[in-house]
């Protein structure tokens, strides 16, 4: 019997799916994808900003096809091969286009100090949000969900807290959109399933942080990666039923660190 994950809906929706179509002719760059992933979405926002030529190649992980171990060897999407070259891991890949591409859009600051931070906050993102964030998605009873519900709101605090400017743009570090701003977007878009299934209130954060929200889930390249909602809302069941068998589920259920 395959695992419950390996059924998921096989294409993007909407117009995520309007966005592959447009990216189906050969490139340099071959993006390995699976809609449903926000680790897949921070970098497909990435590619879009900056506006680099590639080729949308839609993978399900849990089928773990031997080309496609070739390219990332833990089966995990996001991965990509460029000239012939394969990357994987998704900040990985973010720091590559960043170096590989030095006349896109750049995604991080010119001055060290201020990269610096951004990479902070890339860092905080990682091993605090998203932790939270599964955290609260797969607990099942009520004082499991409450402690992980506080936990969460105290790591989207401390973000907001380390805005640049002092939160006065409309992004982590000001004006321009970062990494810092990329990595937690797909997640962000996720904050719904919380809303309706684990009472995560947006207003019981701060205003910086809800303006912030409301600015990046508008943002062009945001709408344009994201599938239609119900198609989530089959794959999160699994999680909030804590049956997901994704490696970001089984590490979440064990206590150890997120891939």
């Amino acid at each position: 019997m395959p695992m419950p994950d390996a059924d998921i809906h096989p294409t993007a929706t909407g117009r995520a799916l309007q966005l592959v179509e447009a990216h189906q002719e050969p490139a340099d760059l071959i993006f390995y994808a699976g809609w449903f992933c926000p680790f897949v979405q921070r970098v497909w926002i990435a590619l879009e900003e900056k506006g680099i030529a590639y080729q949308y190649k839609e993978e399900n992980p849990y089928h773990k096809d031997k080309e496609f171990l070739k390219v990332s060897p833990k089966g995990l999407v996001p991965a990509l091969v460029h000239n012939d070259k394969p990357i994987h891991e998704s900040l990985v890949i973010l720091e590559y286009l960043e170096e590989a591409f030095p006349n896109a859009k750049p995604l991080l600051p010119k001055d060290p100090y201020t990269r610096s931070l951004v990479r902070l906050s890339i860092d905080h993102t990682s091993k605090s949000i998203i932790p939270n964030f599964f955290k609260l998605l797969q607990s099942q009873d009520s004082s499991s969900q409450n402690s992980a519900l506080s936990s969460l709101y105290e790591s989207l605090q401390k973000w907001t807290a380390g805005m640049l400017g002092g939160g006065r743009g409309p992004w982590w570090a000001g004006e321009e959109m970062t990494l810092a701003d990329l990595v937690l977007m797909p997640f962000i878009g996720r904050l719904y399933i919380l809303e309706e299934n684990r009472a995560f209130d947006l207003s019981k954060t701060n205003a910086k942080f809800s303006a912030w929200v409301k600015h990046a889930l508008a943002h062009p390249s945001m709408e344009q990666t994201s599938s239609e909602r119900n198609y989530y809302a089959q794959i999160y069941n699994r999680y909030l039923k804590n049956k997901a068998q994704s490696e970001a589920a089984k590490a979440t259920r064990s206590g150890g660190v997120i891939p």
